[in-house]
C-alpha cells in the first residue's frame, strides 16, 4: 500500500469548507468523514481533514490559530499546465475563495 499524507485543517464551517473543496476538485471521502471531519481526497495517496475546531482541539493542546490574523497553513497542489491552474483557481474563487493579487511565478 502506498503512504498516504493526511493534512489537518481546522475550519469554522465545516459543510462551506466542503463545499469549497469538493468546487476545486477534492473527493469527499466517507471513510474519513464524519458529523466533525470531513476527509478530502485530492489522490489516491493525499487527504485533507477538515475538522472542526473541537475534533481539531482532541489531537493537539494548542489553541487554533486565527486565520485572519496569522498562518496557519500553506497548500500547494501541482498541475499538468498554467491553463489547469487558471482553472483550478476560478473554481476556488467562484466557490468563495480569495484570491492572491500578488501570486509569485515560476
Amino acid at each position: 500500500m502506498p503512504q498516504m499524507i493526511f493534512v489537518n485543517l481546522p475550519v469554522a464551517d465545516l459543510p462551506a469548507a466542503t463545499s469549497f473543496y469538493q468546487a476545486v476538485g477534492a473527493t469527499k471521502d466517507e471513510r474519513f468523514s464524519d458529523a466533525t471531519t470531513s476527509g478530502m481526497a485530492f489522490s489516491d495517496t493525499i487527504c485533507l481533514m477538515l475538522l472542526t475546531h473541537d475534533r481539531f482541539c482532541q489531537f493537539s493542546p494548542r489553541p487554533v490559530a486565527d486565520a485572519r490574523a496569522a498562518n496557519e497553513v500553506l497548500l500547494t497542489l501541482s498541475a499538468d499546465s498554467r491553463d489547469a491552474v487558471d482553472a483550478m483557481v476560478g473554481r476556488a474563487e467562484a466557490a468563495g475563495g480569495r484570491i492572491d493579487p500578488s501570486p509569485i511565478e515560476d
